[in-house]
């Protein structure tokens, strides 16, 4: 499989704290247009070494989908074009939120042409 690469406007940059209590140690955002289980524009977490900074917008790929078992949608994990994450990244950097949710991660693995 070839990654996709998409948009993506942030919505909850990094540092970003809810009205929970939780503050976002990454960008979380969604991508225009895209709707997801929810009716709404799908989420998405910007996992990157290359970000370290809140952002307004981003270009990435998609490298893996956390499937919430206790929720009507997914969330995509983008990072910057040509990076790869690890299982355990992606698990440490989204924890926050998800520990709040029983889910598995799928990682997309890119095709070798």
């Amino acid at each position: 499989m070839v990654r996709k690469s998409y948009q993506v406007i942030i919505d909850r940059p990094m540092g970003f704290r809810d009205h929970f209590g939780n503050t976002y140690p990454v960008n979380y955002g969604y991508i225009p247009e895209l709707l997801a289980g929810d009716g709404e524009e799908q989420d998405v977490y910007i996992i990157s070494q290359h970000v370290s900074q809140p952002l307004t917008t981003f270009f990435g790929e998609l490298v893996a989908i956390i499937h919430r078992k206790d929720d009507v949608e997914d969330k995509w994990i983008l990072t910057s074009p040509g990076e790869n994450l690890t299982l355990e990244a992606i698990q440490a950097q989204t924890y926050f939120i998800e520990q709040y949710f029983t889910s598995s991660i799928e990682m997309l693995e890119e095709e070798i042409l």
